[in-house]
């Protein structure tokens, strides 16, 4: 099944607690995956960000609406227990728990409408439709804005000339540690052009190893043969290691062949690849904002 969302997880979470006694939360994960018989690759489903599981981020989620509503407690470091609250409530026998049926609780209406300027009406009508949590909402929409930045930035560097493609490849090997110094990266690149290599880089700044390049702007899907020829161009020159760089995209067969060589190591960068590390190493692109999420210290609020 899929991974459950955080409103239809508050029900579980609290029968799983109706016991009395104190848990903890990481075990209360696991027994709530147990008996909704969540796979493995549903435990392992990740969050756009690949920081957190997003089933441990959903429980995490229903236990604070909980709390909020004081049908938990918080009792230490990731510890909770049901209130008296919260047992009357399971015996009531509900057929779920959400954010609608927690409105009835004065103390959750204030948690909520603290939450928005707005009006609350509709603050309201919000958030018992939403069935993300707060933090896959903030994650998907950075992926999406993190995406369309991609496309406009791949976008601009095709229509670039050819020489700003090399110095944007300098640019970008540079801020991820390749190259030794920029002069000397920017002398390697666009200076051998023979046999399909377009450059040569030091793989660190003391230049113990070196990186053969293929830098090209291409139209359409970078097919096998020119990728069997940047390897024999590389076996020619005794290489071990060589980085392909394009704007376009390799056809499966250049994939496998590039993954299949013995004794030698191609990495294939396109397109969608080269926008995506000039965003994450700030390769033609400006900070506009920051958002820093937080969480609590555990260890600040340790009892020991």
């Amino acid at each position: 099944m899929a991974v459950p969302d955080y409103q239809s997880l508050m029900l579980p979470l609290l029968k799983v607690a109706n016991d009395g006694n104190e848990h903890n939360l990481r075990d209360t994960i696991e027994i709530l995956a147990q008996k909704l018989m969540l796979s493995e690759q549903d435990r392992k489903e990740l969050l756009p960000s690949g920081k957190q599981r997003r089933f441990d981020n959903r429980v995490h989620w229903a236990r604070t609406y909980l709390v909020k509503a004081l049908l938990l407690t918080n009792t230490g470091k990731s510890k909770f227990r049901i209130t008296e609250r919260g047992q009357e409530a399971i015996k009531s026998n509900p057929t779920h728990i959400n954010v609608k049926y927690l409105r009835q609780f004065p103390e959750f209406i204030t948690f909520v409408d603290s939450k928005s300027n707005g009006d609350a009406e509709t603050t309201q009508e919000i958030i018992e439709e939403i069935r993300q949590t707060p933090q896959e909402i903030l994650e998907a929409s950075y992926q999406n804005l993190k995406k369309n930045l991609a496309m406009e930035l791949l976008e601009r560097v095709k229509n670039s000339p050819p020489k700003f493609f090399e110095n944007l490849v300098v640019d970008l090997l540079i801020a991820m540690g390749y190259g030794g110094s920029r002069k000397d990266a920017g002398q390697a690149i666009g200076q051998v052009g023979d046999g399909g290599i377009d450059g040569i880089i030091k793989e660190d700044k003391l230049g113990l190893d070196a990186i053969y390049l293929q830098a090209k702007r291409w139209e359409g899907t970078v097919a096998r043969p020119i990728v069997q020829g940047f390897a024999g161009a590389l076996i020619g020159r005794k290489a071990r290691k060589g980085v392909f760089i394009t704007t376009s995209d390799f056809s499966r067969q250049a994939i496998d062949y590039a993954n299949g060589i013995d004794n030698l190591k191609i990495i294939l960068i396109d397109g969608e690849q080269l926008a995506q590390l000039m965003i994450e190493h700030n390769v033609g692109v400006a900070e506009e904002s920051r958002y820093i999420l937080k969480k609590i210290d555990l260890d600040y609020f340790s009892e020991e």
